[in-house]
């Protein structure tokens, strides 16, 4: 297997972060994980577009040639060499080497990686998640929130946390105490057959999978508010059920000691391959 590192492709064993490198150092930048079906890279505008916002945020001094159509390319070309069908990349963009204040330059650097991934998308779990409320550390939202920059450490720590515990997931909590994102994706909450998912302002990331399904739920009618979810409502809500751009949606069967069902899950699911099937395999 190989990577592609600034356009250059090298085998995935061999090391090529220097020391100085300022995403070792400080978190200096951010990533986006990207679905390849039947050997294309799937919502890779949506996600290209999320990660230029990105790259604005964080102060990234972009090159003319550095664009999405040539970030594109070397994506797929990344998956032709590796000779993927069904995978999952992540690119990670990273501004190179210097000190706090004395970067060489504020030019990105990309690394691309890909995963080989068995029908990833054909079913919906047959087994629910069991999860957690981590509460020990808190996301903090701002305006840096919604992206995947690379400062990751309470989805760490949650992870960690959720691995002591033998949970599938743990779910973050925001400054204010309300329900965030899960380490590895967004929140939605079913009630008396409605919809509710955390707004961007609470601090979730903004989900490539729960737009798609803010949207598809939109176009069927199907009731769905943007409103922020404490720990007391999720665990009197009827059923759970998380999304990101890898499983694109998983029902959960379980937070701390509250049980779900899966109804309005599988429903919502099934909506979701009739209207989305370039999304399953």
């Amino acid at each position: 297997m190989f990577i592609n590192y600034n356009g250059k492709f090298f085998d995935k064993n061999i090391p090529i972060i220097q020391a100085g490198n300022r995403s070792l150092r400080y978190g200096d930048g951010l990533f986006e994980t990207i679905l390849c079906l039947n050997s294309k890279p799937v919502l890779l505008d949506e996600h290209l577009s999320r990660l230029w916002n990105g790259l604005k945020l964080l102060e990234f001094e972009i090159p003319k040639l550095f664009n999405p159509d040539s970030i594109e390319k070397e994506i797929v070309s990344l998956i032709k060499k590796n000779k993927l069908i069904q995978a999952r990349i992540r690119l990670s963009i990273f501004r190179g080497n210097g000190g706090l204040y004395d970067p060489e330059n504020l030019y990105p650097n990309f690394l691309i990686e890909s995963f080989p991934l068995e029908n990833p998308t054909s079913a919906l779990n047959s087994n629910g998640l069991h999860c957690g409320i981590y509460r020990n550390s808190k996301k903090m939202a701002d305006q840096f929130s919604p992206i995947k920059h690379n400062n990751f450490l309470p989805y760490i720590l949650a992870a960690l946390f959720a691995k002591k515990q033998k949970w599938n997931d743990a779910i973050l909590l925001n400054q204010f105490g309300n329900i965030c994102d899960s380490t590895i994706a967004n929140v939605f909450v079913v009630k008396n057959n409605t919809v509710y998912t955390p707004p961007i302002s609470d601090g979730c990331i903004a989900g490539i999978m729960r737009q798609v399904v803010i949207q598809t739920l939109a176009q069927s009618d199907y009731p769905l508010i943007e409103s922020s979810i404490s720990p007391e409502f999720i665990l009197e809500a009827d059923e759970v059920f998380f999304t990101n751009s890898i499983k694109i949606l998983q029902w959960v069967a379980s937070i701390d000691s509250r049980e779900y069902g899966c109804t309005e899950t599988i429903k919502i699911f099934e909506l979701l391959k009739q209207t989305n099937p370039s999304l399953f395999c």
